[in-house]
């Protein structure tokens, strides 16, 4: 039923039990409305297809709340906030060809990784008179796997006698997985916090709002000196982990406050309704690499890669590379917290008992490892030592 308190489910035995007690009204107490008899297993089929058009009831009431809708239903919500579901992303990076000076490497020329990740150069691309060309590439498949780490794209697909080598010298990054419920609901609801323009609040919704973007946050200087980090009297700066540089100065100049200067190590340019150029200024998150220390007490389930699934995980959490993958991990300002780790070590079989430290640089401790609100943590398959023993 459905009234002010909200929407109550009938399930299948409330719905017998109704039934029953309207049979014994018409027909007499003695009624058999058990379930060997006609008339009970009759009333059984009746309750059980009642209870499925109940349920359906119920996700129908459930998908108007962004608090329990789930799915497709999540997602229509999504225009009430003025955002939609970040889906499956492609990584993007750049790779350098040594070859032949005048040399055109075509578009769509396809490298790979020696793990079979695959990428394919957005553009034509020229080999200069160094021998050398950098040329942007896209990952063939979206999600995750797109991510590797410096260094790891080494073979040409297809080769010809003019390349001769490719390399990125800089990680790809870029790739991640559809945007879940969880993720989805977190940041529609900071979006509708942040409503109206010319506040933080409102900024940060603009920010939040831009595809890709995982994570922002805006910190305010409102006193009439420098405050310790070097921002100017009276100004803001924004920080943003993910999307694209342009995208976001736009969205961050659609809800400035006027007069209020923005600050930050990023500068793009955008164009105001009257066709003037605007100089838009925000930082990137900074990066905080965590160095973790395991010592693992194993028994006889304990794989032989033990020590690298172990590593693997604890990865896979914080985020960062490992094997040659890059994992987004925790988001903007959240902090690295130990029982996490601990759980992280433990989903690997044959654990008995473990001892872990945690910190930056050479800072190890037993306790949570505070991340600032413009910092992102990351690790690395270096940084995370593992040591197993019986």
């Amino acid at each position: 039923m459905l009234d002010r308190t909200g929407f109550k489910r009938q399930r299948f035995e409330d719905l017998l039990s109704d039934m029953e007690d309207k049979a014994r009204d018409a027909w007499g107490e003695t009624i058999n409305t058990s379930a060997a008899s006609p008339l009970g297993i009759i009333l059984r089929i009746f309750a059980w297809f009642l209870a499925a058009i109940w349920a359906t009831a119920e996700d129908v009431y459930n998908s108007g709340y962004v608090n329990t809708a789930e799915g497709n239903n999540l997602d229509r919500l999504g225009p009430n906030a003025g955002i939609t579901r970040d889906t499956e992303q492609y990584a993007t990076g750049y790779v350098t060809f040594t070859g032949t000076p005048g040399y055109l490497v075509p578009a769509e020329t396809q490298v790979r990784t020696e793990t079979d990740v695959y990428f394919e150069t957005a553009v034509d691309a020229q080999v200069g008179a160094t021998g050398t060309v950098t040329v942007e590439v896209d990952a063939l498949d979206p999600g995750l796997s797109g991510n590797v780490a410096a260094g790891a794209i080494k073979i040409i697909v297809n080769p010809t006698a003019e390349l001769t080598t490719v390399i990125n010298e800089a990680a790809v990054t870029g790739g991640r997985a559809k945007e879940t419920d969880d993720e989805f609901r977190t940041r529609y609801t900071q979006s509708v916090a942040g409503g109206g323009g010319g506040t933080s609040d409102s900024v940060l919704g603009a920010v939040l709002g831009v595809s890709g973007v995982r994570a922002a946050t805006v910190i305010n200087n409102r006193t009439s000196q420098p405050d310790a980090d070097g921002r100017p009297p009276n100004s803001y700066q924004v920080y943003a982990l993910g999307g694209a540089d342009q995208e976001i100065a736009e969205a961050i100049f659609s809800r400035a406050p006027g007069g209020i200067e923005m600050y930050g190590d990023v500068h793009r340019v955008v164009t105001d309704l009257s066709g003037e150029l605007q100089d838009v200024y925000f930082s990137r998150a900074a990066e905080v690499q965590v160095s973790v220390v395991v010592d693992v007490t194993k028994n006889a389930s304990y794989p032989a890669d033990g020590d690298a699934l172990i590593r693997s995980a604890i990865v896979r959490y914080i985020g960062g590379e490992y094997d040659g993958a890059f994992y987004n991990g925790l988001t903007m300002g959240a902090d690295v917290v130990y029982t996490r780790l601990i759980s992280a070590v433990y989903s690997v079989p044959g654990v008995e008992d473990v001892t872990i430290t945690a910190g930056t640089g050479s800072a190890q401790t037993a306790q949570n490892v505070d991340i600032a609100r413009y910092q992102v943590a990351q690790t690395s398959e270096a940084l995370v030592e593992v040591t197993s023993h019986v």
